[in-house]
């Protein structure tokens, strides 16, 4: 929810509605292809009911599943690596699971890596729990590229979206030291 709330507060979507057992917010995305009406929903029913929410605003729509696109958290990636693929397993997300089983499985998903607690007891733990102050370090940057990156999204561009997000959250590289001119004289 922290990533769909900062792509539609950065392209300065509308406020949100409670429609489609879930709250929308729809704006628009500007890419390369033109600028691309979206729609921003977050299923508000218990997550293993999520595709009953995905499926009233795709039939609504009449929205392809190929402009579907999930976005959710990922266990078994490296906290702030993102991955794009279309199609697949569920890998036992529940959501997943139910967004297939409601409204089919040819749709995006847009796996945000939150890292593995290293221990299977705090895996709820982690997954439902807020972040700390001290752990935004990496999930305030990478919401900020996953935002500024959503038009290539609107574009289906997946790979220019991964892209981006890489160059957006690269740890930035120290400048070399200045030289002085005394540096580069050799002694004889």
């Amino acid at each position: 929810f922290m990533a769909a709330d900062a792509i539609a507060d950065a392209h300065r979507f509308g406020p949100a509605k409670s429609k489609f057992r879930g709250q929308l917010r729809e704006g628009t995305l500007s890419g390369r292809n033109g600028v691309r009406k979206t729609l921003v929903l977050k299923p508000m029913t218990f997550m293993n009911e999520s595709g009953v929410s995905v499926q009233d605003a795709v039939a609504f729509h009449k929205i392809d599943l190929n402009d579907v696109y999930v976005i959710y958290d990922e266990l078994d990636l490296a906290a702030g690596k993102v991955r794009v693929k279309r199609d697949g397993g569920n890998a036992g997300h529940n959501g997943l699971r139910s967004i297939s089983a409601h409204a089919g499985n040819a749709y995006w998903r847009v796996r945000l890596g939150i890292g593995h607690p290293g221990d299977k007891a705090r895996v709820q733990g982690h997954v439902l729990g807020n972040f700390t102050k001290g752990e935004h370090e990496w999930p305030d940057p990478l919401l900020g590229a996953v935002a500024d990156a959503a038009p290539f999204l609107a574009d289906g561009d997946d790979a220019g979206f991964m892209n981006r997000i890489a160059l957006l959250t690269a740890p930035k590289k120290d400048s070399p030291p200045q030289r002085r001119d005394n540096d580069t004289k050799k002694e004889n």
